[in-house]
């Protein structure tokens, strides 16, 4: 089915199922503990080994010698698989650096080696007794040390739209501030995991992985062999982030393991190697330049980022969201590209977005206190219907002012104070606001649907679900379209048997992957009603019932005759190019600063967001209240402490790599606007899982500043930055 023109009235239209607030249908095997993740699969390997991963040791050089005869030698061991006896691996089409490090190395706890062994622990005590010597070369680890060498990325040009430089000059009141971001980790519940298991040159990988086109893509081409010899199965995900986005040491090792040891094998990144030998969010440096008239026009907008990554890599795009969020005739967006030789920098929950308005949200409240306008009605004073930069492009919708009165008023916005006045026994208490803002990504998603004798309808699709709730949202797309009750929907999803979707990312999943599932239905609908002797174009499907005029047949009876099948896919059109698609928001928070010792408390938080029809009401809020808590440690303790010398991140633990937990957020509210977007999609919907974390480091940011009188520009923002600043005790 192509998309190419904007959605009119169809099924979906009917709300019978979709849009209303149902609870996950993989709840009950979450919560029980019998859902099948990667690892626990002794369903289909009960006599898989255990592989280890060593890590490099440095971040830069060779290996200059591997002995690996002592770990061979050692109880268990079934195997050890290095660069040596690997045999020729190419690289991944998603990986910068290579999964099998040797001789070279690329970065610091790059797999140098797995030890195969009939037990973890025999694996494990094995991988200690690999002997490796290596020759270290130097290295940079330091953004700031090489952000002169940094360059324009060739993928990332320049957008310069007007004269910038002249009209910041010439504006009356200007802003010119740098801000940092930290390296930051996904820090997901469920490691990056995966069994391999070869039946002769066929490849079954019971991996977590978010997108399994590219993974099963990637492991055949690392591996040399034909697409169609790799199987990729990964139903449940115990979260991703963007960090299983794309194929890892895992997989790659345990389908080499399994080669050499001749049997299964099973191999899960321990906690260390999760933060330094996958993906993270780059560290940013950057500076955003406001001009206004003394009335709060912006005349004049520029941000500037810096970040790093390795050869080969590419940068956090914190830049995208200046370039279409506020007004502004003279504009200048630019990134800038270091190489740093540190692990691979790469997608974290709403990249670009999330670290970018860290800073522009900021930069926009200290203009409006410049100007002495409120911070709300500056940012409303500056709303755009087009894109700035193409004024003949319109946003599809764009309820911007919305969210920002609306959650001004529901917040008690009115009640906020002037900065570091309001105070609360041993509280400075505080109020913040930004815009949230993340493009509608859509992406080719395509289904596969079963009506089976009796009236079950299954739906397959390779899509994934990382805790988001596709389960759900499919099987209410699939019900809806049927006129089936959610009970007589089956949903199976991560097998690369399957059709291929949009998959896991970019919140492009949902709304992509459930208009392929439309696609399908479409197809399927269009069968049945030839089957039963009705006019495709007029039947109606509710309760079971196929219904043209005064007719009403059981769907049942159109495969009384056997199963039919449909498999579509939904392609979407030029609809992108003719409209600037985005989702919008607005987040409030209100915080206590102890007057004694600067310790941050969040009291209450909100958000409000536009983002086309909400499929789900209870899964999309659980995805806000998850982002807003992700925003909230970015802003106040996650970051990822880089050894300058060595070239590794230091706190590469739960113990030391601090995340939120229940009592550091202790009231949340999400309010949805009532939207439908036709032009995004049949279903009218868009993402929402990602909006809900940007800009919620900016309103804590903000809100601290209101409490105190404390501007800090370089995150996160921990005590030691507050306590020799805060207003005299009195």
């Amino acid at each position: 089915m192509k998309f190419d023109t904007p959605a009119t009235t169809n099924p979906i239209d009917r709300l019978a199922v979709v849009g209303k607030p149902t609870d996950r249908i993989d709840g009950p095997l979450k919560t029980t503990g019998t859902a099948p993740y990667a690892y626990e699969r002794h369903d289909v390997a009960p006599d898989a080994a255990y592989g280890h991963v060593v890590g490099a040791a440095i971040a830069k050089g060779r290996i200059a010698s591997i002995d690996t005869s002592v770990a061979l030698a050692s109880p268990g061991v079934r195997a050890v698989v290095t660069a040596r006896n690997a045999g020729k691996l190419d690289k991944g089409r998603f990986n910068t650096a290579h999964l099998l490090a040797g001789p070279d190395i690329e970065h610091y706890h790059q797999a140098v080696a797995l030890v195969v062994a009939e037990t973890f622990e025999q694996a494990r005590a094995a991988a200690a007794r690999v002997r490796i010597e290596y020759t270290r070369a130097a290295g940079v680890h330091d953004l700031d040390q090489a952000r002169g060498s940094a360059v324009e990325p060739k993928d990332n040009p320049d957008v310069r739209v007007g004269d910038f430089e002249g009209a910041f000059a010439a504006a009356p009141v200007q802003l010119d501030a740098t801000y940092r971001t930290p390296d930051q980790s996904h820090a997901m519940m469920e490691p990056h995991a995966s069994i391999a298991a070869w039946d002769g040159d066929k490849l079954t990988l019971w991996t977590s992985n978010q997108m399994i086109a590219w993974g099963a893509g990637d492991v055949a081409r690392t591996l040399g062999i034909p697409r169609a010899n790799v199987r990729l199965v990964s139903p449940y995900i115990g979260g991703g982030f963007g960090s299983k986005l794309f194929v890892r040491a895992d997989a790659l090792l345990a389908a080499l393991g399994a080669k050499a040891a001749g049997r299964p094998v099973k191999v899960a990144l321990a906690r260390p190697q999760i933060f330094n030998n996958t993906t993270h969010r780059p560290a940013t440096i950057q500076r955003i330049r406001i001009g206004c008239d003394r009335d709060g026009r912006i005349n004049a907008i520029g941000h500037e980022s810096w970040s790093g990554d390795l050869p080969g890599g590419g940068p956090e795009t914190a830049t995208g969201q200046t370039e279409l969020l506020y007004a502004g005739a003279n504009r200048l967006t630019a990134l800038r590209l270091a190489v740093l030789d540190l692990p691979e920098g790469n997608a974290m929950r709403a990249p670009g977005e999330a670290p970018g308005m860290m800073a522009l949200e900021v930069a926009m409240d200290e203009m409006a206190d410049k100007l002495g306008l409120d911070p709300v009605r500056f940012r409303i004073l500056n709303d755009t219907q087009v894109d700035p930069a193409k004024p003949e492009r319109r946003f599809s919708q764009r309820q911007l002012v919305q969210c920002l009165e609306d959650g001004a008023r529901r917040f008690g916005w009115d009640r906020r104070a002037r900065p570091g006045t309001r105070r609360e026994g041993r509280w400075w208490v505080g109020m913040g606001v930004a815009s949230a803002f993340r493009n509608n990504l859509v992406m080719k998603s395509a289904a596969r649907v079963r009506l089976a004798p009796g009236g079950r309808l299954v739906v397959e699709t390779d899509m994934t679900d990382i805790g988001t709730g596709s389960y759900t949202v499919i099987a209410q797309t699939a019900a809806e379209m049927l006129g089936l009750p959610l009970d007589r929907v089956e949903v199976r999803l991560g097998d690369s048997d399957f059709p291929v979707s949009a998959g896991s990312g970019g919140q492009w999943g949902a709304n992509s992957a459930t208009s392929g599932v439309y696609a399908a239905c479409m197809k399927l609908r269009d069968d049945v009603a030839t089957r039963l002797g009705l006019d495709p174009a007029r039947v109606r499907f509710a309760d079971g019932q196929v219904v043209d005029g005064e007719r009403s047949v059981p769907l049942a009876d159109a495969a009384k005759d056997g199963e039919i099948v449909a498999e579509d896919a939904i392609e979407f059109g030029d609809l992108a190019k003719q409209y600037q698609q985005s989702t919008f928001g607005a987040h409030f928070v209100e915080v206590g600063v102890d007057a004694a010792t600067a310790e941050v408390r969040i009291r209450r938080m909100l958000a409000v967001c536009a983002a086309g029809r909400i499929l789900n009401p209870k899964s999309a809020r659980s995805q806000v209240i998850g982002a807003m808590t992700m925003g909230a440690g970015a802003a106040l303790m996650e970051s990822l402490a880089v050894d300058t010398r060595r070239g590794f991140f230091v706190n590469h633990d739960l113990a030391g790599y601090e995340v939120p937990v229940h009592a550091d957020i202790p009231h949340q509210e999400v309010v949805f606007l009532d939207e439908t977007d036709p032009i995004s999609s049949p279903m009218k919907a868009k993402g929402v899982g990602e909006l809900g974390i940007c800009g919620v480091g900016a309103a804590v940011a903000n809100a601290i500043h209101n409490a105190t009188g404390i501007r800090v520009r370089d995150y996160p923002i921990t005590l030691d930055k507050l306590i020799d600043k805060m207003p005299p005790i009195a």
